[in-house]
Protein backbone atom coordinates (compact mmCIF):
# COMPACT_ATOMS: atom_id res chain seq x y z
CA UNK A 1 0.00 0.00 0.00
CA UNK A 2 2.73 2.11 1.06
CA UNK A 3 4.61 1.67 -2.62
CA UNK A 4 1.40 2.15 -4.42
CA UNK A 5 0.69 5.77 -2.23
CA UNK A 6 4.28 6.82 -2.97
CA UNK A 7 4.22 6.07 -6.56
CA UNK A 8 0.72 7.90 -7.22
CA UNK A 9 2.03 10.81 -4.99
CA UNK A 10 5.11 11.06 -7.29
CA UNK A 11 3.18 10.68 -10.20
CA UNK A 12 1.15 13.43 -9.30
CA UNK A 13 3.68 15.80 -8.39
CA UNK A 14 5.07 15.20 -12.30
CA UNK A 15 1.83 15.83 -13.56
CA UNK A 16 1.75 19.49 -11.81
CA UNK A 17 3.84 22.01 -11.28
CA UNK A 18 2.00 22.20 -7.19
CA UNK A 19 5.38 22.01 -5.69
CA UNK A 20 7.06 24.97 -7.90
CA UNK A 21 3.76 26.80 -6.62
CA UNK A 22 4.54 25.98 -3.24
CA UNK A 23 8.07 27.10 -3.29
CA UNK A 24 7.09 30.13 -5.44
CA UNK A 25 4.07 31.15 -2.83
CA UNK A 26 6.62 30.72 0.22
CA UNK A 27 8.95 33.48 -1.19
CA UNK A 28 6.27 35.45 -2.28
CA UNK A 29 4.82 34.96 1.52
CA UNK A 30 8.35 35.54 3.01
CA UNK A 31 9.15 39.19 1.12
CA UNK A 32 5.50 40.68 1.96
CA UNK A 33 6.01 39.40 5.83
CA UNK A 34 9.40 41.25 5.71
CA UNK A 35 7.53 44.36 3.81
CA UNK A 36 4.83 43.84 6.81
CA UNK A 37 7.44 44.28 9.25
CA UNK A 38 8.99 46.82 8.58
CA UNK A 39 5.76 49.08 8.56
CA UNK A 40 4.68 48.02 11.49
CA UNK A 41 7.92 49.69 12.80
CA UNK A 42 7.52 52.47 10.88
CA UNK A 43 3.75 52.46 12.44
CA UNK A 44 4.93 52.05 16.02
CA UNK A 45 7.49 54.85 15.69
CA UNK A 46 4.41 57.15 14.37
CA UNK A 47 2.24 56.56 17.11
CA UNK A 48 5.26 57.23 19.67
CA UNK A 49 5.17 60.62 17.62
CA UNK A 50 1.27 61.06 18.03
CA UNK A 51 1.98 60.59 22.35
CA UNK A 52 4.45 62.94 22.35
CA UNK A 53 1.88 65.27 20.44
CA UNK A 54 -0.52 64.57 22.32
CA UNK A 55 1.43 65.46 25.87
CA UNK A 56 2.32 68.85 24.37
CA UNK A 57 -1.32 69.31 23.73
CA UNK A 58 -2.55 68.48 27.15
CA UNK A 59 0.60 70.81 28.58
CA UNK A 60 -1.06 74.01 26.07
CA UNK A 61 -4.40 73.53 27.59
CA UNK A 62 -3.34 73.69 31.29
CA UNK A 63 -1.26 77.06 30.11
CA UNK A 64 2.19 75.57 30.63
CA UNK A 65 4.81 76.98 27.31
CA UNK A 66 5.90 75.13 24.30
CA UNK A 67 8.37 72.68 24.79
CA UNK A 68 11.27 72.00 22.54
CA UNK A 69 14.65 73.66 22.06
CA UNK A 70 15.83 76.03 24.48
CA UNK A 71 16.33 79.41 22.60
CA UNK A 72 19.93 80.30 21.99
CA UNK A 73 20.15 83.79 23.79
CA UNK A 74 24.08 84.09 23.87
CA UNK A 75 25.30 87.57 23.52
CA UNK A 76 28.88 88.67 23.28
CA UNK A 77 30.45 90.59 25.97
CA UNK A 78 33.50 91.22 24.92
CA UNK A 79 34.61 91.55 21.35
CA UNK A 80 38.35 89.66 21.51
CA UNK A 81 37.82 89.88 17.61
CA UNK A 82 39.23 93.75 17.47
CA UNK A 83 42.24 94.94 18.21
CA UNK A 84 43.50 97.27 20.48
CA UNK A 85 45.05 100.05 19.97
CA UNK A 86 47.27 101.04 22.75
CA UNK A 87 48.30 104.74 23.08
Amino acid sequence: MKKYLKSFWNWLKDLTTLDERAAELRSEAKDRLGEVIKELKDVKKAAGNVVDQSKDVVDAVKGKKKRGRKPNNKTKTNNSNKKKKWN
